[in-house]
């Protein structure tokens, strides 16, 4: 660990997992197992037919996973503020585990369809209170790496978490949703192990930290009365409406092509591949770059890659396209979830913290639905318009994320708080 006004003695991927603070690793570590253990997303639809109900009901039940994932986001950047991480991590995953374990029993499907959004909301509470931690105890110059780490235990675990969901399927679908409750009752000892943190805004080290009117009271209507924060969420949802057409669009663009299924599976392989592979060497590189020219770069390129599905490719057309926008992403995303950690005061971080988070979740919400109708309409014209939005949100990223405007949080800071959590 570096100290104010001195290099760290070394700077690669290894070193700086060493080098990070025991809170921090913690994190990292129990956003792999809760990841892992994400199972409920994948196998909803299935459970649910399964169970009888129709597929308009088990697709509107995925959407109330969603839309409870995003108000969960919001909720969880309240919380932190409110109670501080440790807890807030904790209450999110034990409600997580409650939640998901009665999905299993409820009867009838409106008390079914409320604890499904119930496991969406309490899933996703935790999220800004781990990306505070992160932020809190990582010096400025290490940051974008370690939240390209962040990135790559939830890449890593939403990987692996088919594989291991379908083996425990054929075993049972309670055995499934039980095995999901205990990977994050296991978060909620990680969560615990966390040093006592005062919520932000709290305490004499806010006092002199935040400016004046920061207080422990503030909301979110501080983070919209932020004009040039709001056009860099404008920037996240834009990137993420696009992005997560790979999901939606993209099979039926390969099925259109008189192409086989297997071309779209190596497709979404090939991103995942480039993702789990590359993300940290490249981000070692990128975050010398300032930071409104790796996010501009990295969505103009998943722009770019997209675009080019507008034209009649076959396979290796194809593989080479997704290759073009997977390596946008590994370029720009670490950029773009650093960011808001630094982008407002102190006191503000989780809630600014939640406000992106929430915009990528929106993204992916509304992104895929919206964008098969689009191309239904459109048909592969429809990938041009992915490409233009995505260099309208390149645009934003590059006004609203100006050098000037940055308010990264001190080196010394995340020294003090070090020390701080030895002692306790």
């Amino acid at each position: 660990m570096s100290t104010p006004g001195t290099a760290p003695a070394a700077d690669g991927v290894l070193a700086t997992w060493r080098q990070a603070p025991r809170p921090v690793k913690a994190v990292i570590a129990g956003i792999l197992v809760n990841r892992f253990g994400g199972f409920l997303q994948i196998f909803l639809v299935l459970y649910l037919t399964q169970r009888g109900f129709s597929t308009v009901q088990a697709g509107t039940a995925l959407g109330a996973l969603g839309a409870g994932a995003v108000l969960g986001t919001l909720g969880g950047g309240w919380l932190a503020a409110q109670i501080g991480c440790r807890l807030a991590v904790a209450a999110s995953m034990s409600a997580t585990a409650l939640c998901t374990v009665a999905v299993l029993y409820v009867p009838g499907y409106p008390a079914l369809l409320g604890m499904v959004a119930g496991v969406g909301a309490a899933s996703q509470l935790y999220r800004p209170a781990a990306a505070e931690v992160v932020s809190r105890y990582t010096p400025v110059e290490r940051q974008v790496l370690v939240f390209a780490m962040y990135r790559l235990a939830t890449n890593l675990g939403t990987t692996a978490a088919p594989l291991l969901g379908a083996a425990l399927v054929a075993i049972s679908y309670p055995v499934l949703f039980w095995v999901e409750a205990l990977a994050a009752l296991s978060v909620v000892a990680i969560g615990l192990s966390l040093p006592h943190d005062r919520p932000a805004g709290v305490g004499p080290r806010a006092e002199a930290g935040p400016p004046a009117g920061a207080g422990p009271r503030a909301s979110y209507r501080a983070v919209l009365a932020d004009r040039r924060y709001l056009l860099f969420l404008l920037a996240i949802l834009g990137f993420a409406a696009v992005y997560n057409q790979y999901l939606a669009t993209l099979p039926l663009t390969v099925r259109d092509a008189g192409l086989p299924t297997t071309v779209y599976s190596v497709c979404v392989a090939v991103n995942a591949a480039v993702v789990i592979a590359l993300e940290l060497v490249v981000t070692r590189w990128v975050r010398h770059w300032s930071g409104r020219v790796a996010a501009a770069a990295g969505i103009l390129l998943v722009g770019a890659g997209l675009s080019a599905y507008a034209l009649p490719l076959q396979f290796a057309g194809l593989v080479v396209a997704t290759l073009v926008w997977s390596i946008g992403e590994v370029i720009g995303s670490p950029t773009l979830t650093a960011y808001p950690a630094g982008a407002g005061p102190v006191a503000l971080r989780s809630r600014y913290l939640g406000a992106s988070q929430s915009m990528f979740g929106l993204g992916a919400a509304i992104g895929p639905p919206l964008g098969v109708a689009v191309w239904a309409a459109a048909g592969d014209r429809f990938w041009l318009l992915c490409g233009l939005v995505a260099a309208l949100s390149a645009a934003a990223a590059w006004r609203s994320m100006s050098d000037s405007r940055v308010h990264v949080p001190a080196a010394s800071e995340a020294v003090e708080l070090l020390e701080d959590s030895r002692q306790k």
